[in-house]
């Protein structure tokens, strides 16, 4: 979006259908479309720390006004990254755990997912966010609510595999779910901090967890036989 289609669309130069108040919030979600987009650019290049809103708006090509109208703040921008970036990883998660395959499958798949969700840039902002909120109470508050978000879905997944016949071995789904993510956090902050495989071998650790899965579900398998 640049500035002179901001100001055309803020105008009217430009005609698009539907009525005033639909042309209106269109624009309105356009207009925070890039500004999210244009803030995550920036997130990436430069970190939360030299995160400049008149950068964000100029990417944008929108007003720097509009990033206050918004979002309120450049803190609460930056949530707003994180949070969009959120939505869209939990809905993946969601929809690989929801297929039928076992659990050691859809654990390879998240092994999978590691090296992508670094290279996207969302493991970065998140633990950016994660460290923040050390220091900053309501910025801890929005982090624990997207990160509870993640293991709400596991504990979910550890709940039916229970109710399909499967022993957690004594731990609750919930703890199962912290099991299953606390590993993953780590990595990814390892990874971040440069942390290499022949000194950590973290990715060769967490496939080794679906082996062990494999065989606690032969093992499940052969007793229900």
């Amino acid at each position: 979006m640049s500035r002179a289609s901001y100001a055309q669309r803020v105008d009217g130069t430009i005609q698009q259908p539907g009525s005033r108040a639909e042309r209106r919030d269109r624009a309105t979600a356009e207009t925070r479309a890039a500004i999210l987009d244009a803030a995550r650019e920036c997130l990436l290049k430069e970190g939360h720390a030299n995160l400049s809103t008149r950068r964000v708006a100029e990417i944008a090509g929108v007003p720097l006004s509009q990033i206050h109208y918004h979002f309120g703040s450049r803190l609460q921008l930056i949530l707003a990254v994180l949070a969009a970036e959120n939505e869209r990883l939990i809905e993946r998660q969601r929809s690989m755990f929801d297929t039928p395959e076992p659990l050691w499958v859809r654990w390879e798949l998240a092994c999978d997912y590691l090296d992508a969700d670094v290279a996207s840039g969302y493991v970065r902002i998140l633990q950016e966010m994660m460290a923040a909120g050390w220091a900053d109470a309501d910025v801890a508050a929005s982090v624990r609510a997207l990160v509870g978000e993640w293991y709400r879905l596991l504990a979910d997944v550890a709940r039916r595999e229970q109710e399909r016949g499967s022993d957690l071995g004594g731990f609750t789904p919930e703890e199962v779910a912290a099991l299953m993510g606390m590993p993953f956090l780590g990595a990814e902050e390892l990874i971040l901090l440069g942390v290499t495989e022949d000194v950590l071998p973290m990715r060769s650790a967490l496939r080794k967890v679906g082996t062990l899965l494999q065989g606690i579900a032969s093992v499940g398998d052969g007793a229900r036989g």
